[in-house]
């Protein structure tokens, strides 16, 4: 392809290579204003491979010994399209396999399969959002709360398993239409800043009564606490009406220095995000949820993943109870 300034088209270099027919190449050359050689080049060309002579050739080489092989590049596209895993996730994956293959390399060819953004392999993300990111300097410093609201999974399952028009789903349609109301779930989270060891549990409500947010938060802290999290500097929540309830903030405060309301989106937000059973979404949840005692178990084995063997970029590619010195079970580094 020509660039923007090039005096000589294909349309034009053919034009030339005619008038070299019957003028001298000098003459031709001054009227376009290129050089003697280009044209010369050209007229080379054209007496050789007649009118194809004329267009440009590709500047790529012959042959690229390193390049990565097809086979390594049709393996980024399966995890990033099954999994939704980053490149230096895929990056991890593809060196236990043995391939050796650098993270930069992996995010190249992401954008060159045009699937580097989310919302490219997931067609229900519409929000390109930039989630800003949280960083505390040591555990304990900062735990973040956060609850997510999911749907109540049906005996058998739902329409995401069955598909919509099918025996079950329309069963469920029927139950609805009977008042029998599936209702929802709510995921309580917590979230350490520094580590990211996260404690999740679904409960029926979000309130922030006794048996609901306060409770989840007392067990929480004994989670924390057997990690080595034990006096904890500051409690972050969103506005939601159970962190605003002032029970909850009395509750807070007795726990912890300061109780802090931000806006939505940081981490706890986001790994309470990876526990929706949406398919393609998370990594232990993506399997068939047939009830909702089927999706609480999965969250209790997603949760052992997450803290214990998930590589996660805030802790360097390691799980994040590898961050912790005391109290730490089950963990699997990447060098082990």
């Amino acid at each position: 392809m020509t660039h923007a300034n090039a005096p000589p088209t294909p349309a034009g270099r053919l034009r030339l290579m005619r008038r070299c027919e019957h003028r001298p190449i000098a003459h031709v050359a001054a009227e376009a204003g290129v050089a003697r050689a280009t044209v010369t080049k050209w007229l080379r060309r054209y007496k050789r491979l007649g009118e194809a002579g004329r267009v440009d050739r590709s500047s790529a080489p012959f042959s690229s010994p390193t390049q990565t092989s097809p086979g390594v590049v049709e393996r980024i596209e399966d995890l990033r399209r099954t999994h939704k895993w980053t490149a230096r996730q895929v990056h991890l994956e593809l060196v236990r396999e043995g391939h050796q293959i650098a993270p930069v390399a992996a995010a190249r060819w992401l954008r060159r399969l045009e699937i580097a953004q989310r919302r490219d392999t997931d067609p229900t993300r519409v929000s390109n959002r930039v989630v800003r990111r949280i960083v505390a300097r040591h555990p304990s410093q900062m735990v973040h709360l956060d609850v997510k609201k999911v749907g109540w999974i049906p005996d058998g399952g739902g329409w995401r398993v069955y598909g919509r028009g099918s025996p079950q789903a329309r069963a469920v349609n029927r139950a609805k239409a009977k008042a029998a109301r599936a209702g929802y779930v709510h995921l309580h989270s917590a979230v350490d800043g520094f580590s990211r060891l996260a404690y999740t549990e679904a409960l029926p409500n979000e309130t922030a009564a006794t048996t609901t947010t306060i409770e989840f938060w007392a067990r929480a802290r004994a989670f924390f606490a057997a990690h080595g999290i034990a006096r904890i500097t500051r409690v972050m929540t969103d506005n939601g009406s159970n962190y605003r309830a002032k029970d909850f903030h009395q509750a807070a405060l007795a726990t912890a220095a300061k109780h802090q309301r931000i806006q939505p989106h940081p981490q706890a937000q986001r790994e309470s995000r990876t526990l929706q059973p949406h398919p393609g979404r998370g990594t232990s949840l993506r399997p068939r949820m047939a009830s909702e005692a089927h999706r609480t178990a999965a969250i209790d084995v997603w949760s052992i993943h997450y803290n214990y063997h998930r590589p996660h970029t805030a802790a360097r590619n390691q799980p994040p109870a590898s961050r912790l010195r005391e109290g730490v079970t089950n963990v699997m580094t990447q060098n082990s």
